[in-house]
């Protein structure tokens, strides 16, 4: 994670600034925390939710596959097989530093179940590793256009606090960066294993288009207003 800080932005109707729940959004390789900032309005949040997103942005690193380019990225990608040529150390200290950052939720009085971890492509794959590792349960973990790194591992790691926790992933069916596949694969996986997981996939490369937002301000309506 960058020694930047996050944008953060506030939603509802509470004029204190105080939320009841928070979203930890991860933009994608070479973009930065102000990416997706613009889609919450496009939500459309009920003003009784609170809801504090934030936004981080990934620390600046060479990235192989772009000849050692540096950009934001929070892991290095070596190949186009990227869900099996997984960059471990990358992974991890991103996902830790993520997992910091539902800490410090928590300890400003959001509870976990009301954390939403979520990111698009690289960042949802930090998303789902940390999310399904995390040790408290969490509101929920939303993919956008990504996959689940380090596949192999998680049946031995994952906590069992979010062995039910909502888990929402969609796809482009013509992505040409992340290959569908790679989701489907994750899909197969978190099924395969009893996660309560919601899929989605659009007609689309590798964005994000209105109807997947649509789909995302509902299901984002399911798991925080439920009681």
């Amino acid at each position: 994670m960058s020694d930047e800080k996050p944008i953060i932005l506030q939603t509802g109707s509470n004029d204190s600034g105080t939320a009841d729940a928070a979203v930890i959004w991860l933009h994608g390789l070479g973009a930065d925390g102000n990416d997706f900032v613009p889609i919450v309005a496009e939500l459309k949040l009920p003003e009784a939710l609170n809801v504090r997103f934030i936004f981080p942005h990934a620390p600046v690193r060479p990235i192989t596959i772009n000849q050692g380019y540096r950009m934001r990225g929070w892991y290095d990608i070596t190949s186009l097989d990227i869900a099996n040529r997984d960059d471990e150390t990358g992974i991890i200290d991103s996902a830790e530093q993520l997992s910091r950052l539902c800490d410090e939720q928590v300890a400003q009085g959001i509870p976990a179940e009301r954390i939403i971890v979520a990111g698009f492509s690289q960042g949802g794959a930090i998303a789902l590793y940390a999310g399904l590792r995390y040790p408290q349960r969490l509101g929920g973990i939303m993919a956008l256009s990504t996959y689940l790194p380090m596949q192999q591992r998680l049946a031995q790691e994952a906590t069992a606090a979010n062995r039910n926790t909502p888990v929402f992933m969609a796809h482009g069916v013509i992505d040409d960066v992340v290959a569908p596949q790679f989701g489907q694969q994750t899909r197969a996986l978190l099924q395969q294993l009893g996660y309560p997981l919601q899929w989605h996939e659009y007609p689309m490369g590798h964005s994000v288009n209105m109807e997947e937002i649509g789909d995302i301000s509902d299901w984002l309506n399911t798991v925080l207003l439920r009681d």
